[in-house]
């Protein structure tokens, strides 16, 4: 265990350009903050390479006895005072506890070993990652086997994605590919390729989603591309009786999987 007690320290300096995406994809790291974040993670058999935590800031009494086991793992520990852990933390409220492991980096190789009729999400151009993050989320409650994000708009080992999927991302195969290539895969493997847009009649309720099938959604502003909305898939709607004409993507997301996962659970 070693004890940084300087801002100057060059690791501090480290792990705040580690915010940026420039610096995490030259470095190969990302950030991983909080206990339930980083647990899920060791859980998921993510590699932890380093884990940094202040004792003045741990609020329960278990986060000891985690230091302790991630000590007996050799892990690579550094205490610090709670004026340095919160230099490097990116929360309001933190607790104590922040860890850097290897980036997620997935090829399209690993949807070779999805089990029979699976469910996966199509994410194209998230712009925000608090979005993305609940959605992959969503995607673990509901029982998703992947999650494809096309044409990114945020960096998937963005500290928010991580933080607002609850660490539910290490649970879940997550690829980043274009849209070119998921469409052509998803056609080769003969999934249903749920659609989402407004300007269509047929409800979600109304497609089965009992097979192999792909929920497709996109940007916050503008939905899905013409890439999507032009090759004859299963387009669909949830009903909006208020004077908006869509709800929230993460939100929408959430909606179509529970839709999925009641017909698989019915059939």
């Amino acid at each position: 265990m070693i004890e940084i007690s300087s801002f100057s320290n060059p690791r501090i300096k480290d792990i705040t350009k580690l915010r940026k995406r420039s610096h995490r994809d030259k470095s190969g790291l990302m950030i991983i903050e909080g206990y339930r974040e980083i647990k899920r993670a060791l859980a998921s058999n993510i590699q932890i390479e380093e884990l940094y935590f202040a004792e003045e800031c741990f609020q329960q009494n278990s986060i000891n006895d985690f230091v302790d086991k991630c000590e007996d793992a050799e892990i690579k520990l550094f205490q610090c005072s709670k004026a340095i852990f919160e230099k490097i933390s990116y929360r309001d409220s933190p607790d104590g506890l922040l860890a850097l492991a290897p980036q997620i980096s997935n090829s399209m190789d690993i949807m070779d070993n999805l089990k029979e009729n699976p469910l996966i999400v199509v994410a194209e151009a998230i712009e925000k990652p608090g979005n993305l993050g609940t959605i992959l989320r969503s995607a673990d409650g509901a029982g998703v086997d992947a999650v494809i994000v096309c044409d990114r708009c945020t960096d998937i080992n963005n500290p928010n994605v991580v933080r607002a999927s609850t660490g539910t991302i290490f649970s879940i195969p997550v690829i980043e590919t274009s849209t070119e290539k998921t469409i052509k895969w998803l056609q080769e493997n003969k999934f249903t390729i749920v659609a989402t847009t407004p300007h269509t009649d047929v409800l979600y309720t109304d497609i089965d989603m009992t097979g192999p099938t792909a929920i497709v959604v996109g940007t916050e502003k503008d939905g899905l591309s013409d890439k999507w909305l032009n090759q004859n898939n299963a387009e669909v709607k949830i009903p909006m009786l208020g004077i908006a004409d869509s709800l929230n993507v993460s939100t929408a997301t959430t909606i179509l999987l529970y839709e999925a996962l009641r017909q698989r659970t019915k059939k």
